[in-house]
């Protein structure tokens, strides 16, 4: 069984998509995960989950030596509820706030069941186009990031791995690929652990959301300009 290198209790959250999760570590070995659907409706789930499963192993938040969240790329509006329950909790504990990539855990939800060897795992980035990041599959069962994170259309991505080495986040366009996954924060013991090696600063860090929201498209196309302090977009 793999675990976590950070100890005492890890709350951790993943909200890049319509499948959300949230999980609970003590000492490395994980005590509960839990799904949430995100984007059904208006009610907040995120908190409540993280809730119960404080609850249920009788942790209490100030108890927490860390939270980790799922970084991106993905849904504005989901990456934006949990990136900010993530900071929230980090200041009000006093523990540090490590982020990881989205696809990676994506990834590493179907560690097991892949062979050793390079893939390259995508998820929606609406418009025909894909967020695509290179993985690899250790030996050890580990999965870790090959490359860079790119968003790419439909054309160029049949084009960059053939269907035996592409894994497809929830669904898929195209007509084949080796899996699709259904990302859960669960996976994090499964990731090659280099994201603990960064705290990341709770004033300045944000999600990698890919690409500017819908509504910051519309009002820089409707005015000519663009906002202030719009959050990178990965070419």
């Amino acid at each position: 069984m793999h675990t976590i290198p950070l100890p005492g209790p890890v709350l951790a959250i993943e909200a890049s998509t319509s499948a959300g999760s949230v999980a609970l570590w003590v000492d490395g070995i994980m005590t509960g995960v839990e799904a949430v659907p995100m984007g059904v409706g208006r009610e907040d789930r995120l908190f409540p989950a993280m809730q119960r499963l404080l609850g249920a192993a009788g942790v209490r938040p100030g108890a927490l030596e860390a939270v980790v969240c799922g970084e991106g790329p993905g849904s504005f509006t989901s990456l934006r509820i949990a990136s900010s329950l993530a900071k929230g909790l980090a200041h009000g504990t006093g523990c540090p706030l490590y982020a990881v990539s989205s696809l990676l855990i994506a990834a590493a939800s179907t560690a097991e069941a892949l062979a050793e060897g390079r893939y390259l795992v995508h998820a929606d980035a609406l418009r025909g186009e894909r967020y695509v990041l290179p993985v690899v599959r250790r030996a050890d069962g580990l999965v870790a990031s090959a490359g860079p994170f790119a968003r790419l259309t439909l054309e160029q991505l049949a084009t960059e791995a053939v269907p035996s080495q592409r894994l497809a986040v929830l669904s898929s366009p195209l007509a084949e690929e080796v899996m699709v996954v259904s990302p859960t924060i669960a996976s994090l013991s499964a990731i090659v652990p280099t994201w603990a090696e960064e705290v990341v600063s709770l004033e300045l860090w944000e999600p990698v959301y890919g690409r500017l929201a819908e509504a910051q498209v519309k009002w820089e196309a409707t005015h000519g300009i663009s906002l202030p302090a719009s959050p990178a977009v990965a070419s």
